[in-house]
This record gives structure tokens, sequence and C-alpha cells, in this order.
């Protein structure tokens, strides 16, 4: 079974320590000509910071990561080790700097631009990559919050709901999950509903973390 983790959306996230600016940037990418054409287009952004140090994880390909004249280990290092932590391929992340005339120590520096990348990992949000089982649930309001439960319970995800004289939950299972959860729709209903498949499909589905 193919499952893998890639950041949702582009996003950013800003703080200040000590008058240094820190800029935290994340994108998906597919490729390291991709990761590359996003670090030079923020480096021509803020050509008038002090560093834009960066770091990236092509699923199946290259891992790679620059200080910018940080002190080694203290910049690109630190944010490569978020995105391996947190188990997240097909990323690009860069953290910019806008220095503020206080030194910040080498242990000052690991933190700051773990900060950066994390603080810009979570803006962006996390996606689970895999096959899906995309099933339907007719079923009445009283039941709702049980099947949305249930589907937490077998790391589904809640879609669409329609609201009518009853209610149509749509639903992602993951493939080896789908078959158990119909079971047990059927099994909580006592055979009054059921889940029914409408398809199979290879996406990126945005996950709580």
């Amino acid at each position: 079974m193919t499952e893998y983790l890639v950041p949702t959306k582009a996003a950013q996230a800003e703080f200040t320590e000590k008058r240094s600016t820190f800029i935290g940037q994340v994108w998906p990418v597919d490729s390291e000509e991709q990761a590359r054409a996003y670090i030079e287009e923020t480096k021509k952004k803020h050509y008038d910071a002090r560093h834009n140090c960066w770091c990236y994880l092509v699923k199946d390909g290259p891992v790679r990561y620059s200080d910018d004249g940080e002190p080694q280990g203290t910049a690109g290092q630190p944010m490569l080790a978020v995105f391996q932590k947190e188990g997240i391929t097909g990323v690009c992340c860069v953290v910019t700097r806008y220095f503020g005339g206080v030194l910040l120590g080498a242990g000052g520096l690991v933190r700051a631009y773990t900060q950066a990348a994390k603080d810009a990992l979570d803006a962006a949000g996390v996606s689970v990559v895999r096959r899906w089982v995309e099933l339907a649930v007719d079923c009445p309001y009283s039941f709702l919050e049980r099947v949305k439960n249930e589907c937490a319970a077998c790391d589904g995800v809640v879609g669409d709901v329609e609201y009518a004289a009853g209610v149509t939950v749509h639903a992602l299972l993951p493939e080896e999950q789908a078959e158990g959860f119909s079971a047990r729709m059927t099994e909580l209903s006592a055979g009054a509903f059921s889940a029914v498949e409408l398809g199979e499909a290879f996406k990126a589905v945005p996950i709580s973390r």
C-alpha cells in the first residue's frame, strides 16, 4: 500500500525574535526543478534580506538544504528535520531572515529556523496521499454524529453532507477500511441503511493532526 504525507497548500508564517524577522514559506513540490524555482523566486523577492535559507524533499528524489550564510548546521538542517520528523515529503521550504542587529547564538538560530519551518507547515496543513474509496451513507439525522465518529475510527475523512428529509454523508475511507466501515453501517442501523460505494481515487486528502 502506497501512502505518504505532503503539504496541503502553499503557506507563509512570520514572527520576530530579538528584532530579527523570520518569514517561513512552504510549498508542495513534485520535482527538484519546481523546488529550485520557488527558492530563486523567494531570493529575488527578498533580495534585501540577510539570509534566505532553504530545504526541500522530493518524493523518490533528492533531499537538499542550505544555511545561506548562517553558521553551519543552524538553519537548513534544522528546517529539514521538521519535515523529516513529521514524515512530510514533496515539500520545499524557505525561511527568510531580516537581521535585527542582535545575535541569537547557535542555539537561538536553530530554534528560530525550526519554529519558522514548523509554523509555515502548520499554516499549510498536511494531506495524506493514498488510494481512497468514496462511500455515501443515507441515514436519519439522529445517526449523523455516529456515522462521522465511525468514519474517524476507520481513519476516514468526512466530505460533503447533504441535508434533506434525512442526511447523506459522503466519506473517503482507506481502501483496507472500506469493507469494515460498510459492515459497521449495516450493523449500526440494524440493516436500516448502508454505505454505498461510489468509486475509488488515488489523491491527496487533508487530514487533521
